[in-house]
């Protein structure tokens, strides 16, 4: 333990990031990281803190040391403001997409390959909830994840069997990954 009790923060070396960091829908990479966003901002004021960001990065099991994280993130702070609004995040998250994979391509990718990715990225976003590997996500699954991110929705397993019952098409309990995909493919942007 460190002075004032708190135990030292555990820090997760980035080797291999994520094929689906950068994803290749522009409007669902925007739904997804509104929705990022919005799990970050702990307190719901508009703004992701260095501590809110820490926090949810170690509730995710990604601990990062909170000076490192800070001198990352200062520079898309604009002056006068105490963390990120999602335009800020927005820019730090492309940053860090170029970063670790190059700039994306500004030429339109073929359609089929666009599609063939954006099939990877749902079928690992469906994998983050399946956490049995068994082709569906239960409510207890989903109840998991929902604590993992301090969601007030895990508390409650009715509110948790209504969130699946809303897109279980086949009315089994469970929602399998094509009910998934039409649920996500299904989700509007709207301005914020």
């Amino acid at each position: 333990m460190e002075e004032g009790g708190e135990s030292p923060r555990r820090t997760r070396a980035l080797h291999r990031p994520s094929p689906s960091f950068r994803l290749r829908s522009p409007s669902l990479n925007t739904v997804r990281l509104r929705r990022v966003f919005d799990l970050f901002d702990h307190n719901g004021d508009g703004e992701i803190t260095v501590d809110e960001l820490a926090l949810a990065l170690d509730r995710l099991g990604l601990g990062a040391d909170t000076d490192e994280l800070a001198s990352t993130v200062a520079a898309f702070i604009p002056p006068g403001r105490a963390g990120l609004a999602f335009d800020d995040f927005e820019a730090l998250h492309r940053s860090l997409g170029d970063d670790l994979f190059g700039a994306a391509d500004p030429g339109d990718e073929k359609a089929a390959a666009a599609a063939e990715e954006e099939e990877q990225d749902m079928r690992e976003a469906f994998r983050v909830f399946d956490e049995d590997g068994d082709g569906f996500i239960s409510a207890a699954e989903l109840q998991v994840v929902l604590a993992k991110l301090g969601l007030p929705e895990a508390r409650n397993i009715a509110r948790v069997h209504e969130m699946i019952c809303s897109v279980d098409q086949d009315r089994d309990g469970r929602v399998d990954f094509r009910e998934f995909k039409h649920m996500m493919q299904g989700i509007s942007v709207w301005s914020a």
